[in-house]
């Protein structure tokens, strides 16, 4: 996927400015698919040059006039051409993955932190994903296709979510388990709270 699919994926929901946009991302698109400010407005530029989006300016009084964002005709086609085609599994680059791999060879305890760093984070967003399905799905119902696509990401994203804490609890009780051998501490008790 590129930014650009991204970006035409946003603005079938409704016209925005790249303010707006990049404020999207943060909110929702950004759970799964990570872009600063500065590469939105790039590649709206690029997204525009190619015909995809059309921006409109809005005069306004006291600020800066704005650019509000549309798709073109020529810009649903080629999201809809995107989107037919087979999606790639993401592969996973992940650091405290890699420094598992040679736990033998490495100190324990700052593994031991990163991962209690990891499941306070990891917690932290599943909380949020609940918190988000509880208030835009209450009854755990989507109304219409939008809502019914959103539904889905927010479950598998807390889903996900719990599923690296769980990961993490489990490599934290290993850890302990082997504190005979080597350099590794127990947890205190208290250190962490189940969830």
């Amino acid at each position: 996927m590129a930014l650009g699919d991204a970006i035409l994926a946003c603005l079938t929901e409704r016209p925005m400015t790249g303010y707006e946009l990049a404020k999207t991302f943060d909110s929702s698109i950004g759970f799964f698919w990570k872009a600063d400010h500065q590469q939105i407005y790039r590649e709206l530029s690029k997204l525009r040059d190619r015909g995809y989006i059309q921006g409109r300016e809005v005069v306004q009084t006291g600020k800066p006039n704005k650019l509000i964002y549309t798709l073109t005709p020529e810009g649903r086609t080629a999201l809809r051409h995107w989107a037919a085609r087979p999606s790639t599994p993401p592969s996973i680059k992940d650091d405290l993955l890699v420094r598992l791999h040679a736990l033998d060879s490495i100190d324990i305890d700052p593994i031991r932190t990163d991962l209690m760093d990891r499941l306070e984070h990891h917690r932290d967003r599943h909380e949020n994903y609940e918190r988000i399905l509880k208030k835009r799905f209450p009854d755990g119902t989507a109304s219409d296709v939008l809502d019914l696509g959103n539904l889905l990401l927010l479950r598998l994203g807390a889903r996900h979510e719990q599923m690296v804490a769980d990961f993490c609890e489990e490599a934290l009780e290993a850890l302990s388990a082997m504190s005979g051998k080597g350099t590794v501490v127990p947890l205190e008790d208290g250190k962490r709270e189940k969830g």
